[in-house]
């Protein structure tokens, strides 16, 4: 299937790009996606996810809705949808 992925900060750095579609297999979930992308760019290995889990303080939004409030890692992805990675924020 067809994900679209937006990424944002310094993981757009990471990837070279804001926003990119990909191929996965039918039944990928959230994690999937986190690890093949972790693997595929040195800059993100680590960054995405910590003992299968997404990383603290991380957004990771599925068609604009916030994965920590669906299944983590485990959600479900269907072909078409959009993929967000936010990396932490910190200000003050």
């Amino acid at each position: 299937m067809e994900l679209d992925l937006r990424f944002f900060a310094t993981f757009r750095e990471a990837v070279g790009e804001k926003e990119r579609t990909q191929t996965f297999d039918d039944d990928a979930t959230v994690g999937d996606v986190l690890t093949t992308l972790e693997g595929e760019y040195d800059d993100l290995e680590g960054q995405l996810l910590e003992d299968g889990e997404i990383r603290p303080q991380l957004s990771v939004l599925k068609n604009g809705r916030d994965v920590v409030h669906m299944d983590g890692p485990e959600t479900d992805l269907e072909p078409g949808d959009t993929l967000s990675v936010f990396p932490p924020v910190a200000g003050g």
